[in-house]
């Protein structure tokens, strides 16, 4: 039988799959570019999901969702953004906010909302409105470029400056 962890040159434990698909943390400056892009990644969780937790009510309702499914996606959201942020078990912190993703994709496509949108400045009156009487047209764009720089995470690593580089390496 094949040995998948052989495979995909995963170290010897499955606990390094708390980390990511890959046991190396690269340092130097490929470990400043992972940083940056964990911890943005993770701040860009973070700020999305922090409004989802406390108004979470008012998010259910307006996708028509019920509240305990919207609760896990926003608590995936803010404390997976937070555990990007510090690297720590970085592949267990990708993957719930991955499947909201993909949740959230595939409810842009039940709703037939596009890929990209028109130019923003030619979005009809009738369409999302944010707080303020701006936002941006409703489209699973964003959703869609998440999930590919979730998916980068997941396997190639937080990097060297992470928590997991400390506790894994």
């Amino acid at each position: 039988m094949i040995d998948v962890i052989a495979i995909i040159n995963v170290a010897d434990s499955p606990v390094y799959w708390f980390s990511s698909l890959n046991p190396v943390y690269p340092g130097g400056f490929l470990g400043v570019i992972f940083l940056i892009l964990r911890a943005s990644v993770g701040f860009l969780f973070m700020i999305h999901g922090y409004p989802k937790l406390i108004h979470l009510r008012e998010w259910a309702n307006s996708i028509k969702k019920p509240a305990w499914l919207c609760f896990i996606s926003a608590f995936t959201m803010f404390f997976g953004g937070v555990a990007l942020v510090l690297g720590f078990f970085t592949f267990l912190a990708t993957l719930p906010i991955f499947c909201s993703m993909v949740f959230a994709i595939y409810l842009h496509i039940a709703q037939g909302k596009p890929f990209v949108a028109r130019d923003p400045y030619l979005i009809p009156n009738d369409q999302y409105q944010g707080p303020q009487g701006k936002g941006e047209p409703p489209t699973w764009e964003k959703a869609y470029m998440y999930c590919v720089m979730l998916i980068t995470i997941m396997f190639i690593g937080p990097g060297a400056f992470s928590l997991d580089a400390l506790i894994f390496s």
